[in-house]
């Protein structure tokens, strides 16, 4: 899988640049042959507004939402976007200036006010974003475009209009969510926060929404938190970007980069300061892993596990097998916050010195950890694992933590498997085989990449001068193998005739089997999902 693919061109400046929303969808050229049963939407968010009047905004994660939509009819296929119409992007488009922090970009008072307000300003507290530029995913029947923070944004999947504003806050206890949760096959969303916990402590809530009601009331109405887990720290949570789910258990990762909370509240509220600021990474604890039951609810407190630092941010998936829960996760090693090399100026730069960033950078490496579950005192200082096809090591220790070495699935100098897809409504929770990723080479995605966990084999798409993004898994209706089905993919190709398209690989083989160009640049997109039509 590894590349070795130079972009001297620096052809992927595109996917960082601004571009207009559509007043209607776009038709496709199609080259090769759609399968006849793919009929339906495939919805993509990500940043589309990197700067606002003469002010950028400086971070990856920073531009202002804009979902995408590709409709599948047959030999029918057409391109739209919009905008999501969120409190951030309004008044920023009203004033002409950032008026709300972001991620990476501090949002000062508007110049045109006196001292007097713009002092004030400065002591009103933490304005917390809506740009739901991470993901979208649906809720009962609804659907939702999402970021990291308490808001989340409902949408119509078909108009891709903004209809309403929702603080989580309102129904839960919890500071924000991630853009990554759990859907079982009834409709029942779980996800994970950080929280006030007791004693003013912070904490991590596990919070379920229950599916769809009969009754046609709002699910997010009845959502509730269902397992508190604590913190390390008692006033510096870990960064949380997804968490792992088997038929019976949770997983939680609590990583070394952690949330000043003081800082937030302090240097936020009155010098001004972004999310990134308030980052900052403990290079001596380790990573530490947390176990909850499902049904009953309830944290497992006697079973600790401990392994190494690293930066994680996507789950592959994890599931019970034999007494042990196995758990598949893109890592990055080490304590230093990945994110601190996704500024935008980073990313635009010239090939040889975006290559120079990244060595700087922690390394990327897919692993699998297993966890036991049955622990015995009386088994210290031997490897726990017995399961044949692994090489991953649990050990327990005399303080009763259980020290994890892990087994890696794939590591290439300086090329990441991220974005990880698998073939979720039957295998999610469940043991698997294959896993579908986007290749960032030195942080730019340029290559599709399939990867069979058991025996490490590896397929790859890649194209010369393309910029592909998280390649998702839609499986054949009655298939009956795990990898039977199409993986769907936005790839940029700045240059040509048709710079955007939609791209069909088949899961199994990763060979193309049709594209859907359109006479546009499509900008990064982050994540996202497929919409089977309304009547299936």
């Amino acid at each position: 899988m590894v590349s070795r693919v130079e972009h001297p061109a620096a052809g992927y400046r595109k996917i960082f640049e601004t571009v207009e929303e559509l007043n209607e969808p776009i038709p496709a050229e199609i080259t090769g042959v759609i399968p006849s049963w793919l009929r339906g939407s495939l919805l993509r968010m990500g940043p589309g507004l990197f700067e606002v009047g003469d002010e950028p905004f400086r971070h990856l994660f920073d531009g202002q939402a804009l979902m995408h939509k590709f409709d599948l009819e047959g030999d029918q296929v057409t391109y739209f976007r919009k905008f999501i119409k969120t409190d951030t992007y309004v008044r920023a488009m009203t004033e002409n200036r950032v008026v709300i922090t972001e991620f990476g970009t501090v949002a000062y008072p508007d110049p045109c006010k006196n001292v007097f307000s713009r002092f004030f300003t400065y002591f009103r507290g933490v304005e917390v974003t809506d740009n739901c530029l991470v993901n979208v995913y649906p809720i009962g029947e609804d659907f939702y475009a999402v970021t990291e923070t308490n808001y989340i944004t409902k949408v119509d999947p078909d108009s891709l209009e903004t209809l309403k504003k929702v603080d989580l806050c309102k129904y839960l206890s919890i500071n924000g969510v991630t853009a990554h949760p759990h859907t079982e096959a009834d409709g029942t969303v779980y996800n994970i926060g950080n929280c006030i916990g007791k004693n003013m402590s912070l904490a991590y809530n596990i919070i379920k929404i229950p599916p769809a009601q009969g009754d046609k009331s709002d699910p997010i109405e009845k959502s509730q938190v269902v397992i508190q887990l604590p913190s390390s720290e008692r006033l510096k949570p870990s960064y949380i970007h997804s968490f792992g789910m088997t038929e019976s258990y949770f997983v939680f990762v609590e990583q070394p980069v952690k949330i000043n909370l003081l800082k937030f509240l302090s240097a936020w509220s009155i010098s001004g300061a972004t999310y990134m600021d308030c980052f900052q990474s403990n290079e001596s604890m380790g990573t530490w892993f947390h176990l909850a039951t499902k049904e009953p609810a309830g944290y497992m407190t006697s079973h600790k596990y401990r392994t190494s630092a690293f930066n994680l941010f996507h789950h592959i998936n994890a599931y019970e097998d034999q007494g042990f829960i196995v758990v598949d996760l893109c890592t990055w090693k080490g304590h230093d916050f990945v994110y601190n090399y996704l500024y935008l100026a980073n990313l635009r730069q010239e090939w040889d010195e975006v290559k120079k960033a990244a060595l700087r950078a922690p390394q990327p490496e897919a692993r699998r950890y297993v966890l036991p579950l049955d622990i015995h005192r009386e088994e210290q200082g031997r490897n726990l694992v017995s399961l044949s096809y692994t090489t991953a090591t649990a050990v327990l220790h005399s303080d009763g933590t259980v020290w994890l070495e892990p087994e890696v699935l794939f590591s290439g100098p300086r090329q990441a498997f991220e974005f990880p897809q698998i073939n979720y409504s039957k295998f999610c929770g469940k043991k698997y085989s294959f896993a579908y990723g986007l290749g960032l080479n030195h942080f730019i995605p340029d290559r599709i990449v399939k990867l069979n966990v058991q025996t490490k084999e590896t397929w790859v798409w890649q194209e010369e001068d393309c910029y592909p993004s998280e390649p998702l898994f839609v499986a054949t209706p009655g298939g009956t193998k795990e990898d039977d089905g199409v993986l769907l993919s936005v790839v940029v190709k700045p240059g040509a005739e048709r710079p955007g398209f939609l791209l069909v690989l088949d899961a199994m083989k990763l060979t193309e089997l049709a594209r859907a160009e359109v006479n546009t640049v499509i900008p990064v997109t982050l994540h996202g999902m497929y919409k089977p039509p309304s009547s299936a």
